[in-house]
């Protein structure tokens, strides 16, 4: 079965490389995926794939194979970001802004290939494998959390789902694994500090809410240091600090602080919460000022089920050799995908992209992202590959 997937997937090559250039030319943000769905759509209608459309909006869900047997989810998002593409290459976004640059084009058109292949070989299917097409993971509440609310995994009901992700980091060719917790969750915090502007070489008649500000900040970083378990990872970072109307000679009414907060552990990230408040307010009172406090809910930790993860990583291991397989850290970025492996056996695995000689070394979320074409091979023969070994 491995030369078969492996002959399908050269034979499909031309196909997966012209999906991928297609949506890397037209992407669309996060909940706005209307022509990119519509184009999904049109690929899977023209090679027999049964699909519904409509998941979140503009998801869509394939199937193929039987009935008979167990089943399998593969799951693919589909939306770009709002970052101008730097690129000079034929295929360089069209829409000004826009961009595929954390490799979502690489990820659906590496299941619109697996799809093809597994369409070709329906009948040796052992069970359903389902294609799930996402849209919004990167924007709030992500599109993985609407369609679980919209009823997907009780009417697929998948006994395991897998994901991919495309790592710069990694050379072409290899593929990356890591069991148990793997990525972090992910919350937003919005601190608005008011206190009594006036002028600045008068801060006796004030109440400084960029002193208390700064002050927050640093105490901040005591909740990680001091009141967490140090085996439990986690990272609270500001990168935004705004006053509003404050200049050289005049301190402001207010300022207003953003931020994330990472953890991995789920436990511990509950409690942060409390405290991130409780100290922003308290420090804020005792000096005489008000501070309101907004945390935004994100993505829960990633979990990779370590049979599942286990079973993948060794049908990796024989699709491309051992030594084209690496174990994988910890991550703290975090990935909609989480929401499904809190409910359903996952997981969730890197993709080689990268290529040291021919400078291909750009990270995801940049304006020079791009890949090694030689993933595509990967990208769509393993999961097809992974998924029929799967279900045997």
């Amino acid at each position: 079965m491995k030369e078969v997937i492996k002959k399908l997937t050269k034979k499909n090559f031309k196909k997966t490389l012209g999906f991928r250039k297609h949506l890397h030319m037209y992407p669309e943000l996060s909940f706005q995926e209307k022509e990119t769905s519509k184009y999904i759509s049109e690929v899977l209608k023209s090679a027999g794939i049964k699909h519904s459309k409509g998941w979140a909006k503009h998801g869509i869900v394939a199937e193929i194979g039987s009935d008979k047997g167990a089943s399998i989810a593969l799951r693919a998002d589909i939306d770009a970001l709002p970052i101008q593409e730097a690129n000079k290459v034929r295929y360089k976004s069209k829409h000004d802004g826009i961009m595929h640059a954390c490799g979502h084009d690489v990820h659906t058109s590496s299941l619109l290939g697996a799809a093809l292949i597994l369409k070709s070989i329906e009948s040796e299917l052992k069970g359903k494998v389902y294609c799930i097409f996402q849209p919004g993971e990167e924007k709030l509440p992500g599109g993985a959390s609407i369609l679980i609310k919209e009823g997907l995994l009780n009417k697929i009901k998948p006994a395991s789902i897998i994901g991919q992700h495309v790592h710069p980091p990694l050379e072409v060719g290899k593929l990356g694994f890591k069991s148990g917790t793997y990525m972090a969750s992910a919350d937003e915090i919005y601190l608005t500090i008011k206190g009594k502007g006036g002028h600045a070489a008068l801060p006796h008649n004030c109440i400084d809410p960029i002193y208390i500000g700064s002050e927050i900040i640093i105490a901040l970083q005591s909740i990680v240091a001091r009141s967490s378990n140090p085996i439990d990872t986690s990272v609270l970072s500001i990168g935004s600090f705004q006053s509003v109307g404050g200049t050289t000679n005049v301190i402001p009414d207010e300022v207003r602080l953003e931020g994330t907060f990472r953890a991995m552990n789920e436990k511990w990230r509950k409690k942060a919460h409390k405290l991130i408040k409780r100290t922003a307010q308290n420090i804020a009172k005792a000096h005489g000022a008000q501070c309101d406090v907004i945390i935004k809910v994100g993505y829960p930790c990633l979990i990779n089920n370590d049979d599942i993860t286990s079973r993948t990583r060794q049908h990796a291991i024989d699709y491309l050799g051992k030594r084209q397989v690496v174990e994988l850290p910890i991550r703290m970025t975090a990935e909609d995908f989480s929401y499904y492996s809190q409910l359903v056996p996952a997981c969730f695995y890197r993709l080689g992209t990268g290529n040291t000689s021919k400078g291909i070394t750009s990270p995801v979320h940049t304006p020079t992202f791009d890949i090694d074409e030689e993933a595509l091979l990967v990208g769509s023969g393993f999961m097809a590959y992974n998924a029929i070994m799967s279900l045997k």
